[in-house]
């Protein structure tokens, strides 16, 4: 036990790198030139200029022209930038896809068009942070990877033998966890301040059912950094007070919230960030901390962390918790306790299986909303569950958290509420935000169609399943695209909302549709 506690002290002090080794930022690399470009649209998407490097001058020298031009008659500040730096590029802008080869085939074609090869270098002044193996992106815009999006691209790539890759990638995320003591949003110097949903216990998890239990014992160093991460400041904890990612709750249990460390803007929707931060009453630091935490969290956005009001300027991110995270990091001590088993170290693994025994109690006690029957987030500063429901309340049946009589309310709800013509809905709330209704996303319908089927729920998850396995591929026949989100109330309107527009590629929606087409002797339901 001793050893086991001076490891995860280890851990937390590794999880904490001093700032000065940390890269700089692009708004640190151009003070007043970042604002002026960002604020003055110069590109249609904010995340262009953060993701652009310099052409030949270091950045004290552009800032320095900058500075001694931009008052001169006639400066014009779009040519100032594109002459002085490189547009980013992604190879899917140039891809086109042969519909008539089918969806198999592009879909095999897709894990060549999105990989991407590991860098000796970069630019000494790129956003982008080195990775040893090689890995996937998304797609379009999103030309970096990311966290929790690569867990969901790995369930394809196995459907597609891949395991190589899914180790490459696995190791590139134990290699961040090594580098900064955690795993950041995607790999850009801009994201330095946030995680994202922890998945990467299942990715490990993933890698050992090809591979075996050794796999665990490999990665148990960075599962324990990723636990000192999410878990730093909670031994300090009184009930009901919180730091950072954890939170102790009135009972004294302690359970985790989505955070960022950076009150400021952020870099890659500088502009948007600002705009919206006029709109409200909130003092910026705080609204900017929650809108990042919601960023944290991937829905972004989602009234799901609004207020009353149900607008981005009421958002509260940090005072929920959140019921998907926490059955993550339930995953997390689940899996380092098979880890420890795995050594033949049954006290440390009984230690951990009691931190996880103990977090599932927390889960049932605060997190199961009886009154509407579902798992919904725990509405911290009011201590009462949250009003809203939203597909993150199937995540507690995928991990086996519910009983069989919960499991079956929360079936009766989804097939009642959320199922619609393409497949589930994110919440039940239209708000042109792009986490809620009309929209679905590929890791809720997977997500949801664990949990239903783990609960013997087969003819709602195959009825999931087929719906939305029957909208990609219409509208990859259409289009010859698979993307980002669907509208899945009208299957032939596209996905609105967001802060950028629909994006193509995809990875995790790949990585869920193939998974699916390949789910073996599904019964056909009645009602499609």
């Amino acid at each position: 036990m001793r050893n086991l506690l001076l490891v995860c002290f280890c851990c937390c002090c590794l999880c904490l790198p001093a700032a000065a080794q940390l890269p700089p930022t692009p708004r640190q690399l151009y003070p007043g030139l970042f604002e002026a470009v960002q604020l003055g649209r110069i590109f249609p998407d904010n995340k262009t200029f953060v993701d652009m490097v310099p052409r030949r001058d270091t950045p004290a020298r552009i800032v320095a022209d900058y500075e001694q031009q931009r008052t001169q008659p006639g400066f014009n500040l779009a040519t100032f930038v594109k002459d002085r730096f490189q547009l980013p590029t992604t190879d899917t802008t140039t891809y086109r896809s042969n519909i008539a080869t089918g969806l198999r085939l592009h879909l095999d074609t897709l894990w060549r068009v999105l990989q991407r090869r590991p860098l000796d270098s970069v630019s000494r002044y790129s956003s982008l942070l080195l990775l040893p193996r090689p890995y996937l992106v998304p797609g379009g815009r999103f030309r970096e990877v990311y966290y929790w999006d690569s867990y969901f691209t790995m369930l394809g790539l196995r459907e597609a033998h891949r395991t190589t890759l899914i180790r490459n990638m696995t190791d590139n995320f134990a290699y961040l966890l090594n580098r900064y003591g955690f795993i950041p949003n995607g790999n850009r110097t801009y994201y330095l301040t946030r995680s994202q949903p922890p998945f990467f216990s299942l990715m490990v998890q993933l890698l050992a059912q090809e591979q075996g239990d050794s796999v665990l014992v490999r990665y148990q160093p960075q599962l324990l950094r990723e636990y000192a991460y999410w878990m730093a400041g909670a031994d300090s904890l009184k009930p009901g007070t919180a730091t950072r990612r954890v939170m102790r709750m009135p009972g004294g249990e302690l359970l985790n919230r989505y955070w960022d460390e950076s009150t400021e803007p952020r870099e890659e929707s500088y502009g948007i960030d600002v705009d919206a931060a006029r709109k409200t009453t909130r003092p910026p630091s705080q609204f900017y901390r929650d809108v990042r935490a919601a960023a944290a969290s991937g829905w972004d956005f989602s009234t799901r962390w609004f207020g009353a009001d149900g607008t981005l300027g009421s958002i509260r991110t940090t005072e929920l918790v959140p019921v998907d995270l926490n059955c993550l990091m339930l995953a997390l001590e689940e899996t380092l306790a098979r880890s420890y088993t795995a050594q033949g170290q049954s006290s440390a693994a009984r230690t951990w299986l009691q931190k996880a025994k103990q977090r599932r109690n927390a889960i049932q006690r605060y997190h199961w909303n009886k009154a509407v029957g579902w798992f919904t987030d725990y509405d911290f500063t009011q201590k009462r569950p949250a009003a809203i429901r939203t597909l993150a309340g199937v995540f507690p049946l995928a991990f086996g958290v519910a009983t069989a009589r919960q499991a079956s309310q929360v079936a009766a709800g989804l097939k009642a509420d959320f199922l619609k013509d393409g497949g589930l809905l994110t919440t039940l709330n239209t708000s042109g935000q792009q986490w809620d209704s009309p929209n679905a996303w590929a890791p809720l319908q997977y997500m949801a169609v664990q949990g239903l089927t783990r609960y013997n729920q087969k003819p709602l998850a195959d009825t999931v399943t087929v719906r939305w396995v029957r909208l990609n591929t219409r509208v990859f026949q259409q289009t010859g695209k698979l993307l980002e989100k669907y509208n899945v109330t009208n299957t032939h309107l596209p996905a609105g909302g967001g802060e950028y527009p629909l994006q193509d590629g995809f990875g995790w929606t790949n990585g869920v549709l193939l998974n699916l087409l390949n789910r073996s002797a599904r019964p056909q339901p009645n009602n499609q």
